[in-house]
């Protein structure tokens, strides 16, 4: 299958917890489809409603460590006319988990959004805002199908139907353009980190394309989504 393989590196990343909002913040080993798509958007200055969308991506880190981080925590108030934040903020510290030296390997097969990729209308970041990427390189790649799967990893993959080994989590796939924003296709996944050995699956409906990633074949799953109204 040819398709367009986008590799961005970062010197950190942080991807959080859904419903964790106080205390230690621990961070994800692969990042949300959302977390993705919305690197797509800030490439392209402006929000997109996908459909029938095919989406792949790796990602690899070399470390992963605890921070200590100085948070604000603003009051809110609730008139009769709504509720709306005070000039009144506290600050306080939390310990939160990073990844360092990160590199996220986005696979896309249209190439009209790839084009946002070449010169990105907004900074890309991997989670925070502190975490500024890059991206290195964007070309024509062409992956061999492979349904044994041995080698999938540094990815999310759907639970259900396929029951891989890995994180269980509840990820939403894509937030909605409003204010406040809502979730979209959430859904339960397996969160493979790219240390994970031993994923082979028997399910002959998991299909997943094989490239070489640092001289090591890398298994990658497609994501089908289609967000049209």
């Amino acid at each position: 299958m040819k398709t367009f393989r986008i590799i961005i590196s970062s010197w950190t990343a942080s991807f959080r917890y859904p419903n964790l909002i106080s205390g230690y913040q621990p961070t994800l080993d692969v990042p949300p489809i959302s977390t993705v798509l919305g690197l797509l958007n800030a490439a392209a200055g402006k929000y997109i409603e996908h459909s029938q969308l095919k989406l792949g991506y790796y990602f690899e880190y070399e470390a992963k460590a605890t921070d200590l981080e100085t948070i604000y925590q603003i009051e809110l108030k609730t008139p009769r006319a709504g509720t709306f934040p005070s000039n009144l903020a506290k600050s306080n510290i939390i310990n939160r988990e990073f990844l360092y030296n990160c590199q996220l390997y986005i696979y896309l097969q249209d190439e009209d959004l790839v084009k946002y990729f070449w010169k990105p209308y907004f900074s890309l970041v991997l989670g925070r805002s502190s975490d500024l990427a890059t991206v290195n390189s964007i070309e024509e790649v062409e992956l061999l199908e492979n349904r044994l799967s041995e080698n999938l990893k540094g990815q999310i993959v759907p639970y259900n139907g396929n029951y891989l080994p890995g994180e269980i989590q509840a990820l939403p796939k894509y937030f909605t353009n409003t204010i406040p924003r809502n979730n979209i296709g959430t859904e339960a996944y397996s969160v493979i980190p790219s240390s994970a050995r031993n994923t082979g699956n028997d399910n002959a409906n998991l299909e997943t394309y094989t490239d070489i990633i640092n001289e090591k074949e890398v298994d990658i799953y497609f994501h089908d989504l289609n967000f049209a109204k």
